[in-house]
């Protein structure tokens, strides 16, 4: 079994957030999501969900 690398895991999980309406990964800051700060680059909807981890 392999062994998860600290640095990895925060490149790909470190406040990365998907846009719920098209889907679009966006890197923020959590309290500037909360805050609705954060529009999508794509569909300019301002709701996001932390990325699942696998």
């Amino acid at each position: 079994m392999a062994t998860k690398l600290p640095a990895a895991q925060a490149r790909l999980y470190h406040n990365i957030f998907v846009c719920k309406h098209c889907k679009t990964k966006i890197r923020a800051e959590p309290r500037k999501i909360l805050e609705g700060k954060i529009k999508c680059r794509k569909c300019g909807k301002r709701v996001f969900r932390p990325i699942k981890k696998r």
